[in-house]
């Protein structure tokens, strides 16, 4: 039999400001860190109790400095979790003394109600209820046993059509009608945790993004009960099924007449399937458990501390980008700029293999070509926008002095590192502001100034690195010549490869760097 929740998952902005507050302020334990299973580039975060106990499981995808969403009809506009009905109090003091904007208490369907907002502004209700007990108790040092949250209470249904989406509910997934409040229905399951469904005609639509509720899953016993969902649905024609095997458990989505993404998912194996209880949650694992995307993923996806350790305050500057603090940083560091269409995290790995103790800063383009990143517009294949590169170099120059002061980078220890469209934006940026770059990697570049100022460049040390099966590749040349006639030094180098940069690349790189030190 279907058994009430197993997991609520939504989307964040900030990976830190979220651990933080699940975490750090709501205390629950972090459980799993994990490349998504949809995109191994998304990084998964789950809390929940002591053992990850289905019931308990709230679940994070990060879509760092993602657009935000906007909750409405056909989604979860808030979650609930928990707690001892006597811990209102306790909660409130904790909410005022972290500088939180609590409403309440106030009462919802005779239940003591603290509602707070996350650092996404998803709303988060601690809920007094005896139904609900944890069970695998988990607690912080700055929360007592008796105050900790328990599990998780429940969700609220944004629906415009309450009543179809109360009868999938109740014949599918085994909730049942307990009462009725204004334009909330209350359903609740065996376990005890509840669903509220709001009648949501007239609301406005939502957005997916962050700051939203992805799905919420409930519990399957087993493979058999999960089989027998699905051709259950099926025979109704709820619309597309899809049956996913995601490690810890397995599972069904689909979308409820109102359009709410439904999940059901397995109890078994678990969150200890590859880690034992007391270091649950301590490391990253991939899809697939692959070692060699397992390395990929230490790079790519974005760093975070746990509450009370050291970690990098990011800045808050004019281009998005990534920071990435290597275990045993030697002091060099490397500035990426990803080609068209890319975007910060593309070249993370290049950056880390050329050295694997560098620090990386990777930044993403403000130009939007059909959506996608870019450095500067342009008006052709072969023409660029002249103002639009001038502004957009004037613009990463500001990027650039604030980041050496933000993060304390040393000026004598930067290389620019630059793809395609990033490696030109470095090239025009080597005659519009010279001195700022003194050593730079330009692969796949070419001019895209029509009328460069004269410019010093004496100072600024540049490998070019042209591909010989790359269609650009003869524009290197006329381009290091350029370079050279503001005596620049440049090293042209040619590798076995086209347009993408590939592992020919590092070698060269690695060589020119040990030359340039």
């Amino acid at each position: 039999m279907v058994a009430g929740i197993h997991h609520i998952t939504l989307i964040t902005r900030k990976v830190q400001a979220n651990v933080d507050f699940y975490v750090g302020f709501l205390g629950l334990r972090l459980v799993k860190r994990t490349g998504g299973f949809e995109d191994a580039t998304q990084l998964h975060l789950l809390y929940g109790d002591a053992k990850g106990s289905p019931g308990s499981l709230i679940t994070f995808l990060v879509w760092e400095d993602g657009s935000p969403g906007r909750a409405g009809v056909g989604q979860i506009g808030e979650i609930s979790l928990a707690i001892d009905p006597a811990s209102i109090g306790f909660w409130l003091t904790r909410a005022l003394s972290a500088g939180l904007k609590p409403e309440g208490p106030s009462e919802e369907f005779g239940e003591p109600v603290l509602r707070l907002k996350d650092p996404d502004g998803v709303i988060v209700k601690l809920v007094g209820t005896n139904t609900l007990q944890a069970a695998a108790s988990w607690t912080i040092d700055t929360i007592p046993q008796e105050h900790a949250i328990r599990r998780i209470r429940g969700a609220t249904l944004f629906s415009e059509t309450p009543e179809e989406t109360q009868t999938i509910l109740v014949d599918h997934f085994d909730y049942r009608p307990l009462t009725t409040s204004g334009a909330i229905s209350r359903l609740v399951s065996e376990p005890g945790d509840i669903l509220d469904i709001r009648d949501a005609r007239g609301f406005w639509a939502s957005a997916p993004g962050t700051g939203t509720v992805d799905h919420v899953a409930f519990r399957a016993a087993d493979d058999v009960e999960l089989q027998s969902v699905h051709t259950a649905l099926q025979a109704i024609d709820s619309g597309p099924t899809t049956m996913h095997d995601r490690k810890y458990f397995r599972s069904l989505y689909v979308r409820e007449p109102g359009q709410i993404l439904f999940e059901l998912a397995t109890d078994a194996p678990g969150m200890l399937i590859d880690e034992d209880e007391t270091t649950l949650g301590t490391r990253l694992f991939a899809p697939g458990d692959s070692p060699k995307l397992l390395a990929e993923l230490n790079v790519i996806l974005p760093q975070f501390s746990m509450p009370g350790e050291p970690r990098v305050i990011y800045r808050d500057l004019p281009f998005i980008h990534r920071f990435f603090t290597p275990d045993e940083p030697n002091g060099n560091v490397f500035i990426l700029l990803h080609g068209s269409g890319a975007n910060e995290t593309t070249m993370l790995p290049l950056g880390h293999e050329i050295d694997p103790n560098a620090t990386l800063l990777s930044v993403r383009g403000r130009a939007l070509e059909e959506g996608a990143p870019r450095w500067f517009l342009r008006n052709g294949p072969m023409s660029f926008d002249q103002a639009d590169i001038a502004s957009e170099a004037e613009a990463f120059a500001a990027f650039i002095d604030g980041a050496i002061h933000a993060y304390g980078l040393d000026p004598d220890r930067i290389v620019y590192i630059g793809y395609s469209n990033g490696a030109n934006l470095l090239n025009a940026m080597l005659s519009l502001h010279p001195h700022l770059i003194r050593r730079a990697v330009l692969l796949r570049s070419m001019a895209v100034l029509e009328n460069p100022p004269a410019a010093d460049m004496s100072d600024a040390n540049v490998l070019v690195v042209a591909g010989e099966k790359d269609l650009y590749g003869p524009y290197a040349q006329p381009l290091a010549e350029r370079l050279r006639d503001g005596d620049a030094k440049v090293e042209l180098a040619t590798v076995p490869a086209g347009h993408e940069f590939d592992d020919a690349d590092v070698p060269v790189i690695q060589e020119w760097l040990n030359k340039s030190a």
